[in-house]
């Protein structure tokens, strides 16, 4: 038998991290979850309490462990990825990182987009913005996943690192994000949904499917970044179609707007994901279309 591994889980105890979590129990590794003391890990997996800001903090909390395989759930700036690249660097052999289709939120492409589009490397990182400020960091939450890539990339003490660049994430019902229930709301009232003028397709990835890749990638050696969705695009339209079918006395109608808030999903840029590396590297991903109906009736569960 293989030997167990041992995997530290920081943040991750909702969602898709949470199914990560069974699946890493499920296959035998002992899995310590680390976040500041909010919440229960997971049944039958240690827990450590540290703020991660906290350097001091976080290496009291560790202390001598080291671990097989990191996986950052919870990094959004690069301040945070410094601090674990100095404190992890020498204690585990492989650091996973979630991260986020937002990434390539400035590109506009009518084609998928590829890894290459957005180089780690080539990113600048400004740790004196005000990473620590709520309402600068939701608004900069795509700038703020692009730094922390480029601190684990840079040059320095060897942190073998990948980077999941997650789509937009569907299905399951603790579904937390709102972002299908504001669709059922406003099919349910009649209400218009807001969407630009040019509004583009984006691919998406199944709650399950995305554990199921980073369960892979902790088994794996690539490293850098590396795109995860589903085959397939979707538009606003064929999503609330989807949601519409379970709300049959509903009514969908849709606003153009040029400038000004729109729906969730709905997107004035193209920036669609390329999934052909992770392909290659031999993570056989699904199609969109087979699944949105299941997401679909997993979120709105009240609704069936």
């Amino acid at each position: 038998m293989e030997k167990a591994r041992e995997v530290l889980v920081i943040g991750g105890n909702r969602y898709f991290g949470k199914r990560l979590i069974a699946r890493l129990q499920a296959a035998g590794d002992r899995v310590t979850v680390l976040n500041r003391g909010s919440s229960a890990p997971p049944a039958g997996a240690a827990h450590l309490i540290a703020d991660r800001d906290d350097e001091d903090a976080l290496r009291t909390a560790l202390g001598p462990r080291a671990f097989d395989v990191v996986v950052d759930q919870v990094c959004y700036t690069p301040r945070q990825a410094a601090i674990a690249r100095r404190v992890f660097t020498g204690r585990t052999n492989r650091y996973v990182m979630t991260s986020t289709v937002e990434v390539y939120e400035y590109e506009d492409s009518a084609d998928l987009v590829g890894e290459t589009a957005v180089d780690p490397l080539a990113v600048p990182v400004d740790l004196e913005l005000p990473w620590d400020d709520p309402e600068f960091l939701d608004a900069h939450y795509g700038e703020g996943k692009r730094q922390a890539e480029a601190v684990f990339a840079a040059p320095g003490p060897e942190l073998p690192y990948a980077a999941v660049r997650v789509a937009h994430v569907l299905g399951g019902a603790d579904d937390f994000t709102g972002r299908l229930q504001h669709y059922a709301d406003r099919i349910r009232a009649g209400e218009p949904i807001a969407v630009p003028a040019a509004n583009h397709p984006a691919t998406y990835v199944h709650v399950d499917e995305i554990a199921d890749f980073l369960h892979w990638t902790v088994g794996q050696d690539f490293t850098g970044p590396v795109n995860a969705a589903s085959h397939g695009l979707l538009t606003t339209e064929e999503l609330c179609e989807a949601i519409a079918a379970h709300i049959p006395s509903g009514r969908t109608a849709f606003r153009t707007v040029e400038v000004g808030e729109t729906s969730p999903f709905s997107f004035a840029r193209g920036y669609a994901m390329d999934n052909s590396r992770a392909e290659k590297l031999g993570y056989p991903f699904g199609d969109v279309r087979r699944w949105l109906q299941q997401a679909v009736a997993e979120t709105l569960r009240e609704d069936n």
